[in-house]
């Protein structure tokens, strides 16, 4: 008995030790926090490999795949139910986008140590528009526009969910196979005779064949179908939102490019500001320390001349990632654009949010996924109802042998059909119903957000027009006389040194203000372009 005990001590030990050592250890070590990346679509972040459609949910639809195999009665959406919940995240954080769970605190990781902004020590004379287009063999905006959609990595991987949502359709669309079956009956133990009839034995051969008599297979296919329709117009909402992202990579160039052609003023005014000073000290007018102080600015400008040539580098780069290219192709790239505002005013605000409304493909995405939604009613309304099965037994032999007399053939046919005493689909109804409530008042919610869109890109279009134009043409002007009054007077020995920078302080900086609304009016521009889902604006 004792040694019973023990055995049943020794096993129960070393199943605890072998639960408690399956499980994970739970000890702190190091973290490193990570500076994630916010993209504008949560499908971004699918696994690679995985089955999730890099395109996000399909408005009109709880998810899932859009065939199924056919014969079967199960529903298309692979459960009962929707596979998630419609009610967004978001609403748990009020005020912000619900991004998960906040990350713990660990070791920050260090950060480069950002190069310092050059400052504008020369005088910032403004573009003409018509010179700062670049070379006339650069790279256009359209240009670059095209070649996005050919060589984009991340589109092409996109666009391939068209083709899966086309082999959905297919899927959906064929027919179940007849279902062959054999078998042998009254087969005796031991045998049959005349003094122990049993059977005969009988071999029949069978084959059923499957009747959609509620037409599920159409109804699926056509639900399929306005599934595809919808994964086409959010590839498009994809285009548009890639085309975004050029955009502002693209003026991202155009903005380091200028800025560029600032600091190169900048030192050859600072290349003129010293020889002034060298001739005032020469008539004995400047000290040695002012000839050392704006020999000591001109190699500051210098050094940032050659930050900005940097920065002009790594936005090229940052353009060739979108379009597909080599680090040192992109590098090559010469952009035939211009920051200034050559366009017509857009038309009135009306008249953009019908063209919003008409052109979005992201709109025409709700909109069909109302279609799409009142395509699984009607295949739920077919779901009612199971196939019916037509049997055809065309070989029966039923053995006569053991009683001496001759074998038998024949054949038979039957029909198999399951009564509708009960509703089996009625919840199921119940929910696609709903489902499509639920994408019509998506549908007039989305139309609400893309008026307040449009609306927002207008105005800020308007503003920073505004405010541009007002620097150019009202600020700028009399502070460049000033400047250049003061630059006379320091010349003649008449002005003090600080009076003359303090002019020309100023001017640089209403000058370098008008390029930052510069840049901001064209994202406007083109920001408005996207938002309208058509370009209006170059």
């Amino acid at each position: 008995m004792a040694s019973h005990c023990r055995a049943w001590v020794l096993f129960a030990c070393f199943l605890w030790m072998a639960v408690g050592l399956s499980r994970s250890a739970c000890a702190q070590a190091p973290t490193i926090e990570q500076q994630g990346v916010v993209t504008g679509n949560a499908a971004a972040t699918s696994r690679p490999g995985s089955m999730d459609s890099l395109l996000g949910p399909m408005p009109g639809s709880a998810g899932g795949v859009r065939g199924m195999q056919p014969g079967r009665d199960d529903m298309l959406l692979g459960r009962i139910g929707t596979s998630m919940p419609r009610v967004p995240t978001a609403v748990t954080t009020p005020g912000g986008v619900y991004q998960g769970p906040p990350v713990g605190r660990g070791a920050t990781a260090p950060q480069p140590i950002p190069p310092p902004r050059p400052s504008f020590y020369g005088t910032l004379e403004l573009p003409k528009l018509e010179a700062e287009e670049g070379p006339a063999d650069g790279l256009t905006l359209d240009q670059a526009i095209e070649l996005l959609k050919l060589r984009n990595l991340d589109l092409r991987a996109k666009f391939l969910e068209i083709p899966q949502g086309r082999a959905d359709v297919l899927t959906a669309s064929l027919r179940a196979n007849p279902i062959f079956y054999a078998d042998t009956q009254l087969v005796p133990y031991g045998s049959d005779s005349i003094r122990r009839p049993g059977g005969p034995t009988q071999y029949d051969v069978n084959i059923s064949q499957p009747i959609d008599f509620s037409h599920k297979r159409q109804a699926r296919t056509t639900y399929a179908a306005r599934a595809l329709q919808v994964m086409e117009a959010q590839y498009q909402d994809e285009v548009r939102l890639a085309i975004q992202n050029l955009y502002n990579a693209y003026v991202d160039v155009l903005a380091a490019r200028e800025l560029v052609r600032y600091v190169q003023t900048s030192v050859r005014g600072l290349d003129e500001y010293l020889r002034i000073n060298q001739e005032l000290y020469k008539r004995s007018i400047a000290s040695s320390a002012d000839v050392d102080q704006a020999r000591a600015d001109r190699e500051i400008a210098a050094a940032g001349l050659l930050d900005a040539d940097e920065n002009l580098r790594q936005r090229k780069r940052a353009l060739g990632e979108l379009l597909f290219l080599m680090p040192e192709e992109a590098e090559q790239i010469e952009l035939r654009g211009t920051l200034g505002d050559l366009a017509p005013p857009p038309p009135p605000r009306e008249e953009l949010f019908q063209i919003a409304l008409a052109y979005r493909p992201d709109v025409a995405a709700f909109q069909l996924g109302i279609q799409a939604a009142e395509a699984n009613v009607r295949l739920q309304l077919a779901n009612r109802f199971s196939d019916a099965y037509l049997l055809y037994q065309p070989y029966t032999f039923q053995n006569n042998a053991p009683y001496r007399t001759e074998s038998a053939t024949s054949w038979a046919v039957g029909l198999t059909v399951p009564w509708p005493i009960f509703n089996r689909n009625q919840g199921n109804i119940e929910r696609a119903r709903i489902n499509v409530y639920q994408s019509q008042t998506q549908l007039v919610a989305h139309e609400r957000k893309v008026r307040t869109e449009v609306q927002q890109a207008l105005s800020e279009y308007a503003v920073s027009g505004r405010i541009m134009q007002s620097l150019r043409n009202q600020a700028l002007p009399p502070l460049k006389r000033a400047y250049q009054d003061r630059l006379r007077l320091f010349e003649e020995g008449e002005a003090t040194r600080i009076a003359f920078l303090d002019a020309r302080r100023k001017y640089n900086d209403t000058a370098k203000a008008y390029l930052d609304f510069a840049v901001r009016h064209r994202r406007s521009m083109l920001a408005l372009n996207t938002v309208l889902g058509q370009r209006i604006l170059p």
